[in-house]
C-alpha cells in the first residue's frame, strides 16, 4: 500500500479531523482514508464528461442524426501547414 505525507495542514482543521475522526471511533489516519474514498468514488459514479452530458438530456429524447456516407477515405491529420 501506499502512504501520503500532508505539510502545512491548518492546526485548526487538524484539531477538527481529530474531533471528527474521535466520534467515529476511528484514529485521525483511518478517518482521512474514509474522507478520501467517499469523496472519490462519488467522482467516479457520475462518469466521464460525455456520460454526464448524456444524463442530462436524455430525458429529453435525443435526435436522430442521418449520416451521410463517407466519399472518400479517412485521412491523418497533418499539423505541418
Amino acid at each position: 500500500m501506499a502512504s501520503i505525507t500532508i505539510r502545512n495542514l491548518d492546526d485548526e482543521l487538524k484539531a477538527r479531523l481529530r474531533i471528527v475522526a474521535a466520534s467515529h471511533g476511528r484514529s485521525m489516519e483511518e478517518e482521512v482514508r474514509v474522507i478520501l474514498s467517499q469523496a472519490l468514488s462519488v467522482q467516479d459514479k457520475r462518469g466521464g464528461l460525455g456520460s454526464r452530458i448524456h444524463n442530462r438530456f436524455a430525458a429529453l429524447g435525443g435526435a436522430e442524426v442521418e449520416l451521410p456516407a463517407r466519399k472518400t477515405k479517412a485521412r491523418a491529420a497533418d499539423f505541418d501547414e
